[in-house]
C-alpha cells in the first residue's frame, strides 16, 4: 500500500481540494483496511473487500480514493445516516470494521497546532499527527450484506408493468400482480414537468 502522503496526494486530486475530510477520509480506510486484514485493495483483494459510507462529504472521496470501492462497482454502499463514519468488510472473512470520527477531535486540534488561528486549517494539520485512538472510535461489528447488494453481476431485471423502465439488482415493488419501479409506485424523487417523448 502507498504512503499516507501519497494516498492523500491523489485522494486530493480527485476530490479538487485538501480539506480535513480528506485527511479523515485516508486515515480512517487505511485503519479500516488494517482492521480487517486488506493489504491490497485496489489489487488481490480488491474482490474481498466492500465499504459502507454513512455520509456524503468529503471523506468518502478519501474511502473511495483508498479503497477502489466504489458504487458503480457496487462494492462500495451509501447509507445515509449523516454520520462522519464507515464500515469496512472483508466479504472472505466476514470480518467487518466500523470507525467514527471522534467529534471531539474537533477540539483537540488545538492542542496539536496552537500556532494555526484558522480552525480548519488548525483541524487539517491536527488530524494528520493526531494518534488514531483520539481521531477514531473503532468498533467491530457484524454486518449481513443482501445478496441483491454484492457486487456482481445483477440478479435479476424485470420490466415495471406501468412505464416499461428496467429495474435492477432487487429494487422492484411488487403490488398484487404488478411488477413496479419504484417511481410508479409512489417513491419518486423527481416531478414530472414534461409527458415522455
Amino acid at each position: 500500500m502507498q504512503t499516507f502522503e501519497q494516498l492523500l496526494d491523489e485522494s486530493t486530486r480527485i476530490h479538487g481540494h485538501i480539506c480535513a475530510g480528506q485527511v479523515i477520509g485516508v486515515r480512517m480506510a487505511m485503519l479500516g483496511l488494517k482492521e480487517i486484514a486488506i493489504t491490497d485493495p485496489r489489487g488481490k483483494d480488491r474482490k474481498k473487500l466492500y465499504v459502507v459510507v454513512e455520509i456524503d462529504r468529503c471523506a468518502t472521496d478519501a474511502i473511495q480514493s483508498v479503497t477502489g470501492c466504489s458504487l458503480g462497482k457496487r462494492s462500495m454502499r451509501w447509507q445515509d445516516f449523516g454520520v462522519m463514519a464507515a464500515t469496512f468488510v472483508n466479504l472472505e472473512t466476514g470480518k467487518a470494521t466500523r470507525i467514527t470520527a471522534r467529534e471531539e477531535a474537533r477540539d483537540l486540534a488545538v492542542r496539536y497546532c496552537p500556532e494555526i488561528d484558522d480552525k480548519y486549517q488548525r483541524q487539517l494539520e491536527a488530524y494528520r499527527q493526531m494518534p488514531e485512538d483520539e481521531l477514531f472510535t473503532i468498533q467491530q461489528v457484524e454486518v449481513e450484506i443482501p445478496e441483491c447488494d454484492m457486487p456482481g453481476r445483477p440478479l435479476r431485471r424485470v420490466e415495471c408493468t406501468n412505464c416499461g423502465d428496467w429495474v435492477q439488482d432487487c429494487r422492484e415493488v411488487r403490488q398484487g400482480d404488478a411488477v413496479l419501479c419504484r417511481a410508479c409506485a409512489g417513491q419518486r424523487y423527481y416531478r414530472m414537468l414534461t409527458e415522455e417523448k
